[in-house]
């Protein structure tokens, strides 16, 4: 093993000069604030940080797998180093004498500002580097299927389920076998009482006329139509205007009173469709609220509407903060939007609900589908398209 020690005016030098002599497997010892040598008899001489580094002098030898290891060893001492330096200069009541003197030794509490500025941006950059060593490891089917916004992790899973299969068929077939099965849909039986929840902004309203058009003219059901969503500007009157088209009963409830009443009223229809509010996932008080209201009327399904454009986070938050809406089904919107469709088997993976429809532009009520698992399957892997 090879260990040597550096000198610098800051963290970036010494590790220019650490990855220029040694390497980028080269693991970092130690680090500590320094004088530098020079001024008068030492009084205005500057700070620096001294870093010690090693190396294994046979690492020329090692395979990919093992760089990428090392890389990784390096990424995370570097990262103890600055976690200790930054929390270590932040002042605290609680921390001993002794412990305190260890990180006076580490870093000079004086005019250190620049440093704790410096070993912050490290750290993200560091971060990023961990990122870049960590993807250098995944197989090309991993990279993929991220790369159709499969979530990593349920991507992950997806290659161990094919790599885990020993027969005669071939990766692909593999595959899509396995998204196929990942993916539940509903019956589609809409009777009695059917709730549209969801987030603002996925297409609720239009959604729910599409709803209204496919069971009235199309399946030739008697259908009424409800809306709680007294907010949004022009919401009561879009809905109106596709009511009075379709020639089906509407009511507007602005009270939780109101909601026994209304659905009373509506008891002769065969389906009674309820347009909500759209609520943030993350305001209890708003889904609090909204369940209230669907605890007033006895609703055989409640549909969590999303988006097929919403981001891979977003989506475990929306699924999480409805949960207690208790939702069986799923609508997944705006198919269209996108060129990609790995957010359906993360919308599937996160809520643990079947797929009732999936909407595909905004014409009512035309652009909303029954889709099978395996055309959806198909959608996600690419081999078909809308």
């Amino acid at each position: 093993m090879i260990i040597k020690r550096y000198i610098a005016s800051n963290m970036g030098e010494a590790l220019n000069r650490i990855k220029y002599e040694l390497g980028k497997d080269a693991i970092i010892i130690s680090q500590r604030r320094v004088r530098r040598k020079g001024g008068l008899f030492g009084l205005f001489s500057k700070k620096g940080v001294e870093v010690t580094a090693a190396i294994n002098s046979d690492n020329s030898t090692s395979s990919k797998r093992d760089s990428n290891i090392n890389v990784q060893n390096s990424i995370n001492a570097i990262r103890r180093v600055i976690n200790n330096t930054v929390e270590g200069s932040k002042p605290s009541t609680e921390v001993s004498k002794p412990s305190r003197n260890k990180v006076i030794d580490k870093v000079d509490s004086k005019n250190d500002d620049g440093l704790i500025k410096e070993m912050h941006e490290m750290r993200g950059m560091l971060d990023e580097m961990m990122h870049i060593s960590l993807k250098g490891t995944k197989s090309e089917l991993q990279i993929n299927l991220e790369n159709i916004d499969i979530d990593e992790n349920i991507a992950e899973d997806i290659v161990n389920s094919v790599n885990s299969i020993k027969d005669d068929r071939t990766e692909q077939e593999k595959l899509k076998d396995i998204v196929k099965s990942s993916i539940k849909v509903a019956d589609n039986v809409l009777q009695d009482v059917v709730i549209l929840v969801g987030p603002t902004g996925v297409g609720k309203t239009t959604t729910i006329a599409k709803l209204s058009g496919r069971l009235a003219l199309i399946e030739k059901k008697k259908v009424g139509l409800l809306t709680i969503d007294t907010y949004r500007i022009g919401a009561v009157e879009q809905l109106k205007t596709y009511a009075d088209i379709m020639n089906i009963p509407f009511k507007v409830v602005f009270t939780i009173k109101e909601m026994e009443a209304a659905v009373k009223s509506m008891e002769d229809c065969d389906v009674i469709l309820i347009d909500t509010t759209g609520r943030s996932s993350k305001n209890v008080m708003q889904i609090s609220e909204l369940r209230a209201f669907m605890e007033k009327v006895n609703v055989n399904s409640v549909h969590l509407v999303i988006s097929c454009t919403t981001k891979n986070r977003d989506i475990d938050i929306i699924a999480n903060g409805y949960r207690c809406l208790n939702y069986n089904n799923v609508i997944i919107t705006k198919l269209d939007e996108t060129s990609t469709y790995g957010s359906i088997l993360n919308i599937c993976n996160k809520t643990g609900k079947p797929i009732s429809f999936v909407t595909t532009g905004q014409n009512v009520p035309d652009d909303i589908r029954l889709m099978s698992s395996k055309e959806l399957a198909s959608l996600v892997l690419g081999e078909d398209t809308l």
